[in-house]
């Protein structure tokens, strides 16, 4: 059985979401578990990994790795952290309404950039998740976005200033190389959506 289906068998069979699978040249494996989304959980009730949850996962796998006899030298199960990775329809649907930074497969061209100020060489946005129109069958989502410039503490703002154009990015799942939730932090209290990132490496 291959690597991947084995851990993500271990995670999902002990209650919990498989992440991400990531392989070190040095031998490190690095498993980054969540808990399973709910749909139409009330946001601020939603469960967080903790290191207790990353101790039980490590001490399962560690046993059926090495049933498995798998190859490597350091096992490291951690939560997602405020950069998680965003991999399918569900993630998507889960973190609707957040920032995310996304990398296309292939940049954007000329048509899709006619009438704005983005270059049609670009790849990569950042924005607030939003679902889309459905395309050619599939389902669509877009990020949105404004260019204004980020205001300096104490900078004080004219009323009179026009803001700048909320502009708009339309994709499906295929089009992407990369999605990750926006590493933001604010100081003055972040919402409780996302735990802090925990970890357990044996």
């Amino acid at each position: 059985m291959a690597l991947q289906e084995t851990i993500e068998q271990t995670v999902t069979g002990l209650g919990y979401e498989l992440v991400e699978v990531e392989k070190t040249g040095g031998g490190l494996l690095r498993v980054t578990i969540d808990m399973p989304y709910m749909a139409g959980t009330v946001p601020g009730t939603e469960q967080f990994i903790n290191a207790e949850d990353c101790e039980k996962v490590t001490r399962q796998l560690q046993f059926v790795l090495e049933v498995e006899g798998a190859e490597y030298s350091r096992l490291e199960v951690s939560s997602p952290g405020i950069d998680r990775p965003l991999r399918n329809e569900k993630d998507f649907e889960r973190f609707a309404g957040e920032l995310i930074d996304i990398t296309l497969k292939a940049p954007i061209g000329v048509a899709a950039s006619a009438g704005s100020t983005v270059s049609a060489s670009r790849k990569k946005f950042r924005g607030t998740l939003e679902r889309a129109e459905p395309a050619e069958g599939k389902s669509g989502w877009q990020i949105v976005w404004s260019d204004e410039p980020a205001v300096k503490p104490g900078q004080k703002i004219s009323k009179k200033r026009i803001p700048a154009p909320l502009q708009a990015l339309g994709f499906t799942l295929d089009e992407i190389q990369q999605a990750r939730l926006a590493p933001v932090v604010d100081f003055k209290g972040r919402r409780p959506k996302l735990a802090a990132d925990k970890s357990v490496e044996k």
